[in-house]
């Protein structure tokens, strides 16, 4: 009995999670945060479009501890 399902989706879709998780953890703690190293707005957009890097490098970078 054989699928449909390419078999790299099963390799892919575990990254796709992390990916969006990691995005929407990062503009929660954005959001509620004060202040950050540069503005928010500029964070925003790093974390959508850099896709995995981008909400890694605000959490190694952007946050400024309060």
């Amino acid at each position: 009995m054989s699928t449909n399902i390419p078999s790299f989706v099963y390799y892919l879709a575990p990254i796709i999670l992390i990916q969006f998780t990691l995005i929407v953890i990062a503009l929660l703690d954005l959001y509620h945060r004060e202040k950050t190293k540069g503005p928010k707005w500029m964070w925003v957009l790093i974390i959508l479009f850099t896709n995995l890097l981008g909400p890694i490098l605000y959490f190694v970078i952007g946050k400024v501890e309060e």
